[in-house]
């Protein structure tokens, strides 16, 4: 199976135990499942880029622009902390609705990465817990990637480029070439009221909360999206407390 990590932030550490559940409750096969903390990188001596706060936002001196989580860059680290073959890198602010497995009947390792390539949409101003949108070519792509680690492109992305390289240029994969990139289904990563395209819960592979969700304070969210995550995390929290019976 292919080995699946996942963004942390610690402002959303609730957020990832729902997204990482979601997949092993709906896993046909065994699971590796490995949250990507930007600490460790940085003890790794991995990621060594500088990174503030601004009026209570986190900030990246190098890009000149917000992050809205600590995984803004350090998705970009996966090829440093994995030897060969595939891995899928996704946000935390997911949901998986389809089987993770079904992901091995997409890979081609003719790509460096495969990714649903979005159209970029620019009505939403403000995302997530009141971050500001930046805008980017290939905005979204890299939030849900499979990584063809044997593929000799990906070896162009070296140390100094993820350290040194502004965050939209990491972001639009500027180390590959166009016909380098893949393309996922749109099942694979819909974005919750930001798709170009809408999709019925049942058609989804993986729901991706891009502009936010339940677990923020004062969301007010009653949509079939947001019924989807609370049950999900409902469920988890009924199996920590009592260890009951997964329902189907």
């Amino acid at each position: 199976m292919i080995p699946i990590y996942i963004g942390y932030d610690p402002r959303e550490s609730r957020v990832l135990d729902v997204a990482r559940w979601s997949a092993y409750r709906r896993t046909s096969r065994p699971l590796q499942i490995l949250p990507l903390v930007l600490k460790d990188l940085e003890a790794q001596g991995i990621m060594k880029r500088p990174m503030v706060v601004r009026d209570g936002k986190l900030w990246c001196p190098i890009s000149e622009a917000p992050m809205a989580t600590e995984f803004a860059i350090s998705r970009f680290a996966v090829p440093f902390i994995r030897q060969g073959g595939w891995a899928m890198f996704c946000d935390c602010d997911v949901l998986f609705l389809k089987d993770p497995a079904k992901l091995l009947d997409l890979v081609d390792p003719s790509y460096a990465i495969m990714a649903v390539k979005h159209q970029q949409r620019e009505s939403e101003a403000v995302k997530m817990d009141g971050q500001m949108q930046t805008f980017y070519r290939r905005k979204n792509w890299s939030s849900v990637v499979l990584w063809n680690l044997d593929h000799p492109s990906n070896k162009r992305l070296t140390n100094e480029m993820l350290n040194t390289w502004p965050g939209r240029d990491l972001h639009a994969f500027k180390w590959l070439e166009d016909h380098e990139i893949g393309e996922l289904p749109l099942a694979w990563n819909y974005l919750v009221g930001a798709s170009a395209s809408e999709l019925d819960p049942a058609d989804v592979s993986l729901a991706h909360y891009t502009l936010g969700g339940p677990w923020f304070a004062g969301w007010s969210g009653t949509t079939q999206w947001d019924e989807l995550w609370r049950r999900e995390e409902s469920i988890l929290r009924a199996f920590e407390e009592h260890a009951v019976q997964v329902p189907a």
